[in-house]
């Protein structure tokens, strides 16, 4: 078995949609309010579901992690789209070149960037 991918489920599919499209590009799947961004190996979904209702009460619970050879650039151009900013851009260990960054899209939900792992 392995992970195909995550769904959000929103009451605003459109706005999210046409968020998640700003920051990854043109989708790969769209219709009827449905957008599905990445490719057979990963994919990001974004839809409509009867439960979820608002903002997302618990947004640290689940993070969308992306991978950027330059986090902060990225944590720029995303925080210009209108995401809010949960952590600006830092080092967890001095000692490594690993940088990390968390914003939150228009529903609440937490999306991290990272430089890729080595």
């Amino acid at each position: 078995m392995k992970l195909l991918g995550v769904m959000i489920g929103s009451e605003q599919t459109d706005v999210l949609g046409e968020f998640y499209t700003k920051v990854l590009g043109a989708p790969s799947y769209k219709d009827d309010g449905w957008y599905g961004f990445g490719d057979d190996n990963s994919s990001l979904m974004i839809g409509s579901h009867s439960a979820v209702k608002g903002m997302s009460k618990n947004p640290e619970r689940l993070m969308l992690s992306f991978v950027t050879e330059d986090v902060k650039a990225e944590f720029d151009r995303i925080k210009a789209l209108g995401a809010k900013v949960i952590a600006e851009p830092y080092q967890p260990d001095a000692e490594q070149t690993m940088w990390l960054a968390t914003l939150a899209d228009p529903d609440g939900n937490y999306l991290q960037l990272s430089n890729p792992w080595k």
